[in-house]
C-alpha cells in the first residue's frame, strides 16, 4: 500500500532495473533461418527482406563460421529449388545429392558443432507451391506424409540434427519418428511446427523461395487464425507422436498461443518471428517512424516473456550485437 510500497523504487536506475529483470536474451536463444540457392559465389539480396540474402553452399560455409563466432548456435535451412526440378510429388526432396542435403553437409563441414535444423515440407519442391501432393485440386494428406518421412530421413542421413516439419499434415510427426527410429537415428530431434497459422505475414518468405501457392491458399492444412484452443490440441498430438520441440508460427500476433502452450506443455517452445514481421519493422525504421534496434529488442523480449524457449528470427545477427 502506498507509500509503504512504491513500485517505482526498483525502476530508479539502470543498474536496479537490470538486477530485477525477469527475462533475458542470449545468443543461444536464437535460431537463424538461412536461404540456400544453387551455384557458387552467390549472395542474392531479397528485395522484400532488406538486409537478408540467399546464399550458395560455398558462401553458406563462411556464413555459419561467422554466426558461430558471434555466439549463434543453430541454423534453420531452407532451399530455393530451380523450377525444372519441381513436380507434384516433390521428387527432388529425396535426392541424396539435392540442394538441402548438400547444404547440411556444407554447414557441418564448416562448423561441426553448429545445430543444423532443416525445413521439411513439399512447397519448395512442388510445381503447385503447396506443402503436399495435389490431386484434383486438393492437398492429399497420407501420400504426402509418406514423402515427408522419406525426406526427413534423407536429411538425417546427410547430418541434420533437427528435423522441422512445417507442412501441417496430420500424422506426419509420428511417421517421421518411426522412419528415423527404424534407421537408428534415435537421437535426431523433431521440432514440429505444431501451431502454424494460415497467415498473411509469410509473403516475403515466399518471395525468397519462390514458393507462393499456384492456386488457392493453404487454409485446408494451416490453422485458422481465429482459433485458440485448436493450437493446444495440435501441439499435444505432436508431442504424443514424438515431437521434442514445438513451434508457434507466426510470432507477434500469436503471443497468446505461446503463453497458452507454455501453461499446457513442458517441452521447449520455439517462436518464429516471420518474414512479414521482419519486413514491417525494416520498412518502418527506414521511414524513420520507429527506432529499429529498440523496437527489435522489445519484440524479441515479448517472445521470451510469453514463454518461448527459442526464437527463430531474421534479426538474430543484429540482436546478438546488442546483447
Amino acid at each position: 500500500m502506498y507509500p509503504i510500497q512504491r513500485n517505482r523504487r526498483l525502476r530508479s536506475s539502470a543498474t536496479l532495473r537490470a538486477l530485477v529483470q525477469e527475462h533475458h536474451l542470449s545468443p543461444s536463444d536464437f535460431i537463424v533461418p538461412l536461404f540456400v540457392i544453387e551455384g557458387t559465389q552467390k549472395k542474392e539480396p531479397i528485395a522484400s527482406m532488406p538486409g537478408y540474402y540467399r546464399w550458395s553452399t560455398d558462401f553458406i560455409a563462411e556464413k555459419v563460421k561467422s554466426l558461430w563466432q558471434s555466439g549463434l548456435k543453430a541454423v534453420l535451412l531452407f532451399v530455393k529449388v530451380p523450377d525444372h526440378l519441381k513436380d507434384n510429388q516433390g521428387s527432388e526432396a529425396l535426392n541424396p545429392n539435392g540442394l538441402m542435403q548438400r547444404s547440411i553437409q556444407a554447414v557441418k563441414n564448416a562448423v561441426p558443432e553448429m545445430v543444423v535444423m532443416t525445413d521439411v515440407a513439399l512447397d519448395p519442391y512442388s510445381s503447385f507451391g503447396h506443402d503436399g501432393i495435389v490431386k484434383e485440386g486438393k492437398i492429399i494428406n497420407d501420400a504426402t506424409v509418406e514423402v515427408l518421412a522419406s525426406m526427413a530421413l534423407s536429411h538425417a542421413q546427410a547430418g541434420a540434427d533437427v528435423i522441422a516439419p512445417s507442412d501441417m499434415m496430420d500424422g506426419r510427426v509420428l511417421s517421421i519418428r518411426k522412419s528415423l527410429e527404424q534407421e537408428h537415428f534415435h537421437d535426431t530431434i523433431i521440432m514440429s511446427y505444431s501451431a502454424k497459422y494460415a497467415s498473411s505475414f509469410y509473403g516475403p518468405f515466399r518471395d525468397a523461395l519462390d514458393s507462393t501457392p499456384g492456386f488457392g491458399d493453404k487454409k485446408t492444412y494451416q490453422m485458422d487464425f481465429t482459433n485458440r484452443n485448436e493450437a493446444i490440441t495440435e501441439t499435444q498430438r505432436d508431442i504424443e507422436e514424438g515431437a521434442d520441440i514445438v513451434m508457434v508460427k507466426p510470432g507477434l500476433a500469436y503471443l497468446d498461443i505461446i503463453r497458452d502452450l507454455r501453461e499446457s506443455v513442458s517441452v521447449p517452445i520455439a517462436a518464429y518471428q516471420v518474414s512479414g514481421e521482419y519486413a514491417m519493422l525494416k520498412a518502418a525504421a527506414e521511414k524513420g517512424w520507429l527506432d529499429h534496434d529498440a523496437a527489435m529488442m522489445e519484440q524479441l523480449f515479448s517472445f521470451k516473456r510469453a514463454g518461448a524457449t527459442l526464437i527463430a528470427s531474421y534479426f538474430a545477427e543484429e540482436a546478438v550485437k546488442l546483447l
